[in-house]
């Protein structure tokens, strides 16, 4: 320090006034500021949309003995309901419920969260060795008689929660009105 004083005494150079350095937080970096054209001509974020409308859920509109009608289309005997699909569920009771009829829910993308599972006109009982399958492969299992089970499922996909359903129809029921996201 001594040695600088020293020098610039020879040189005839004036210290700078000791000012300490501030740092504005809006201030800019760069040795010259950018108009916003400039910036974002390199930056700009482009998305493409692949599905314009998003895929109309599944909703039970009402149920029978001989069935379901889901979004206006009736449905013969039990059914499994995957995310905007329908298909045919080859059980007589929940007698018949064992692990491979059960295997459709853990094989599909995107992965459901929960399946709720109608047992026609009251609850009933998996077997032990089910439940512990579809919690193994992470989705909840919600057992409920048929009624319930159609009610808690149109609640769950007007949530928007990735759903399924496995339905038994109840034996000798008379059909529901209306059980869809309009009913008051």
């Amino acid at each position: 320090m001594a040695a600088a004083f020293a020098l610039r005494r020879l040189c005839g150079a004036r210290p700078a006034p000791c000012r300490p350095r501030v740092e504005l937080p809006w201030a800019p970096r760069r040795g010259h500021r950018l108009s916003p054209a400039d910036d974002e001509l390199y930056q700009r974020t482009r998305i493409t949309l692949l599905q314009h409308d998003a895929a109309p859920a599944t909703y039970i509109d009402s149920y029978s003995s001989r069935g379901f009608v889901l979004n206006g289309n009736r449905v013969l005997g039990p059914c499994a309901l995957l995310p905007n699909s329908v298909v045919q569920w080859k059980v007589g009771s929940h007698h018949d419920i064992t692990e491979d009829s059960f295997s459709l829910f853990w094989m599909l993308e995107p992965r459901i969260e929960i399946v709720v599972v109608g047992t026609g006109n009251k609850i009933e009982r998996l077997r032990p060795e089910v439940l512990r399958a579809m919690r193994k492969r992470g989705i909840a299992v919600e057992v409920q008689d048929t009624p319930n089970a159609c009610a808690t499922f149109n609640f769950l996909c007007h949530e928007g929660r990735v759903t399924g359903a496995a339905l038994i129809p109840p034996p000798g029921q008379t059909s529901l009105t209306h059980l869809g996201p309009d009913a008051a």
